[in-house]
């Protein structure tokens, strides 16, 4: 077992390089991966009842004794990206698909990744993780709402059919997850180290199943939106680390936010585009490249913040 235990460590701590290796196969052996798009929903839902095993009564108790530092993240997270990704679609003149894929993840919640860099950079983890439950929670309502708004000049958005989706791929299996710890608290607490496997694999599956899908397509527009995602990731990890400065929060505190909200929960942003945008099969690839970069930037900010931390 603990075997077992030292290898989904080890996953979980270096998922960025699992995802570029995995990316790199599936672009010259695309036939091998391309299937997993089929199962897009099905990996993200489990990527999500996985995150809901491991929320705690505890972590809840942040809502309600943070309010002010939930609130702040809360708004940052659902502007910063969302406004930023609009403003780069439409300052790079971005293709329909890919201006839509953007947009899709600025309007995604944080993603689960961000509480493990705050954790490597120093930050207030429950805050992370309070921020991660509250975004993930209201993302039905929060995400169509702003992709109906944002990208509404390049294609149709059903509104009650995105909040739908979300609802099946984010909120229910979360609330399942969260139901069974309830259930069987110490069968999970006896699993729990090995829980960061499911979504690690969930997500390198995901990622893998659209670059081999797309390898055509990324060999000729690649480039571009790796800029664009570079730039909105730098965005959200600097604009909210300033943010929450001007506001005073204590460093920790700082730590949190920014990489809360730099990091988005791009799985979520695929498995939308696939389900409620066939034929902008495009609109797929910013997520998977968001995937991978900020994981890496995530990182190199989490080293960056620690030195300041200590050297402070």
């Amino acid at each position: 077992m603990n075997q077992i235990k030292k290898i989904c460590n080890f996953m979980s701590t270096n998922i960025a390089v699992l995802i570029i290796i995995f990316s790199v196969i599936a672009f010259f052996y695309p036939k091998g991966f391309s299937w997993a798009t089929n199962y897009t929903t099905l990996f993200l839902g489990a990527a999500m009842f996985g995150m809901g095993l491991t929320i705690k009564t505890e972590d809840f108790r942040i809502v309600f004794t943070r309010p002010r530092e939930l609130s702040i993240g809360f708004l940052l997270q659902y502007t910063v990206m969302p406004i930023t990704a609009f403003g780069l679609a439409k300052l790079f003149g971005l293709s329909a698909d890919l201006a839509l894929g953007v947009i899709l993840v600025g309007c995604c919640p944080g993603g689960t990744a961000s509480n493990v860099i705050t954790y490597v950079a120093g930050g207030d983890v429950p805050l992370s993780v309070g921020m991660t439950i509250v975004s993930t929670l209201l993302a039905p309502l929060c995400t169509p709402v702003l992709v109906y708004l944002l990208a509404g000049s390049w294609v149709e958005v059903s509104l009650l059919t995105m909040m739908l989706s979300v609802v099946k791929v984010v909120l229910l299996p979360v609330l399942l997850g969260i139901l069974i710890y309830r259930l069987f608290p110490k069968q999970i607490d006896a699993i729990r180290q090995l829980l960061p496997l499911v979504s690690v694999i969930a997500i390198v599956m995901i990622i893998s199943g659209i670059v081999g899908s797309n390898a055509e397509k990324i060999a000729t527009c690649g480039a571009l939106v790796m800029a664009v995602v570079a730039l909105h990731n730098m965005a959200g990890l600097c604009l909210g680390t300033c943010a929450a400065k001007l506001l005073k929060l204590e460093e920790k505190k700082v730590t949190a936010i920014g990489i809360e909200v730099g990091m988005q929960n791009s799985g979520l942003a695929i498995s939308l585009a696939t389900a409620n945008f066939a034929t902008h099969p495009l609109a797929t690839l910013p997520g998977a490249i968001f995937s991978v970069w900020h994981n890496i930037s995530g990182t190199v900010y989490a080293a960056v913040r620690r030195k300041m931390d200590r050297e402070g």
